[in-house]
C-alpha cells in the first residue's frame, strides 16, 4: 500500500512539473546559414515613437556589436508583411530574422486564424532559406483574443524562438511609451534587451 502511494505521489508530482515547466522544443536552424540579421515587422520594428537611432533594431545592433537591417513598415499586418517577404527579406540573405507582427491584426480585429496562418507562412518561408526565426509576441490583457497562446503554439510547431510578450512591462507604463501604442526610446531599449537575450545563444 505504501509503495502504491509513493508511485501515485511521484506521478502527481511529475504531472504538476509538466504543467508548470513544459518540455522545451527543438529550435529550427540553430546553426543558421545566410549573412544578415534582419528585423522584420510593423511600427514596433520601424521604431515609431523613437528618436533617430533609438529604434529597437539600432539599439540591439549596438548590444550585440553586429549590423542589423531594419525591415519594419508602420501599419503592417501579417497579410501586407507576407506580400513583401520576398523583396524586403528573403532576397537579403537572412541568417537570423526577428519578427514583430500581429499587433495590427489584433487592433484591426483581423481573425486570429487568418493572422497566424499568414505568420506561419512567413516563418516557414524564412526557415526554408536556412535562417533562424525569433518571434516577439504581443499579448494585451482583456483584449488579446487568444493571440498570446497562438504565438506559443506557432513557435512550438515551427521551432521558432519566442519572446512571449515583447511589450510586457512597457505597454501601459507612461515611463516607456510615446503614445498609447508605441514605446519611447526607453521602451525600445527594453524591447532590444529582451531580443538580445533571445538572440545571444545563436550568434
Amino acid at each position: 500500500m505504501k509503495s502504491k502511494l509513493i508511485i501515485i505521489g511521484l506521478f502527481i508530482a511529475a504531472f504538476v512539473a509538466y504543467l508548470l515547466f513544459p518540455s522545451r522544443y527543438d529550435i529550427t536552424n540553430q546553426n543558421p546559414t545566410g549573412e544578415n540579421i534582419i528585423c522584420f515587422g510593423d511600427s514596433l520594428t520601424y521604431g515609431t515613437g523613437a528618436t533617430e537611432g533609438m529604434d529597437y533594431p539600432s539599439q540591439l545592433s549596438v548590444m550585440i556589436s553586429q549590423s542589423i537591417i531594419n525591415a519594419g513598415v508602420p501599419g503592417d499586418t501579417t497579410s501586407t508583411a507576407l506580400a513583401r517577404v520576398e523583396d524586403d527579406l528573403l532576397c537579403k540573405s537572412p541568417r537570423i530574422v526577428l519578427i514583430t507582427l500581429g499587433g495590427n491584426d489584433l487592433k484591426n480585429r483581423i481573425p486570429r486564424d487568418l493572422a497566424f496562418r499568414n505568420l506561419r507562412t512567413i516563418v516557414t518561408r524564412i526557415q526554408e532559406n536556412g535562417a533562424l526565426v525569433i518571434v516577439g509576441g504581443v499579448d494585451i490583457p482583456f483584449y488579446g483574443r487568444g493571440f498570446g497562446k497562438a504565438y506559443k503554439q506557432l513557435c512550438k510547431e515551427t521551432g521558432s524562438v519566442l519572446v512571449p510578450n515583447i511589450l510586457k512591462g512597457i505597454m501601459g507604463n507612461a515611463k516607456f511609451m510615446s503614445d498609447p501604442i508605441h514605446p519611447n526610446n526607453d521602451g525600445y531599449t527594453l524591447m532590444a534587451e529582451k531580443f538580445c537575450e533571445a538572440i545571444k545563444p545563436y550568434l
